[in-house]
């Protein structure tokens, strides 16, 4: 997939939603792995020639595994001209020596958030955007219909009272799969999540689960995932977006 075709699934997800506005600060999570970078590629390029002024600031929460290395990560950020933060932290020290959690992700995910959160206010950002494509909101709506009985996933944008921090997630209308060809068109400097649990979690459970229902039947995940933009949840109404959110 070609940058031009990311742009046009940024801009509409960005127009759909009121994601941006005029002055906004944004942060960009970046993990390292193709979908953050991604969202760097597509947020770098569409600031060049959106009608409103808006700055992007890169950040990653190293989570303290020995073997990250960041170094082609920084050398994007500079050749992008975007700052770049990196977090130390001792998360992962914490959850897997010291507590030795069995299931670390939830956990993790709180301690990361939270690391995160600080650092974007310290930076001065008022959003932060993460790079949940279509592939997770339908698999986030399928984990809370088996594990939690209700219809329910993220939305396009959301307002953190506590953080006074807005979440975007520009990338909501993208495949996974145009992800995956983004990448590897243009030799993206992916870096492979260090953690031990990665790719064995409920996630990855029901990512496969979403392929095998969608190779059974085609074409149902594009369904589902319009039954979520068509839902009444919260947040879902086009529109809807940074204005109201607050």
């Amino acid at each position: 997939m070609k940058l031009q075709q990311v742009l046009s699934y940024v801009r509409r997800a960005v127009d759909d939603y009121n994601m941006i506005e005029e002055g906004d600060r944004i942060a960009v999570g970046i993990s390292g792995g193709k979908d953050s970078l991604t969202l760097l590629y597509a947020l770098n390029g569409l600031k060049r020639f959106y009608p409103l002024q808006f700055e992007i600031h890169a950040v990653t929460v190293d989570l303290g595994f020995d073997n990250l290395n960041l170094d082609k990560i920084k050398a994007l950020c500079s050749t992008m001209d975007v700052e770049y933060t990196i977090v130390k932290t001792d998360i992962a020290r914490v959850i897997f020596e010291e507590r030795k959690e069995e299931n670390p992700c939830s956990l993790c995910a709180k301690m990361r958030k939270g690391a995160l959160n600080q650092a974007i206010k310290e930076a001065g950002c008022n959003k932060v955007a993460y790079a949940h494509h279509k592939d997770d909101v339908v698999e986030t709506m399928l984990m809370s219909l088996i594990y939690e009985g209700r219809f329910h996933t993220f939305a396009p944008v959301t307002y953190l009272d506590r953080m006074e921090l807005t979440v975007i997630r520009p990338l909501m209308y993208m495949n996974e799969a145009d992800v995956i060809g983004f990448v590897h068109k243009y030799d993206v400097p992916v870096v492979k999540s260090p953690c031990p649990a990665d790719g064995h979690t409920k996630r990855e459970y029901v990512k496969n689960l979403l392929r095998n229902l969608n190779l059974e039947n085609p074409g149902v995940k594009e369904r589902m995932f319009t039954a979520v933009v068509n839902s009444n949840m919260k947040g879902w109404e086009k529109g809807n977006g940074c204005n109201e959110s607050k």
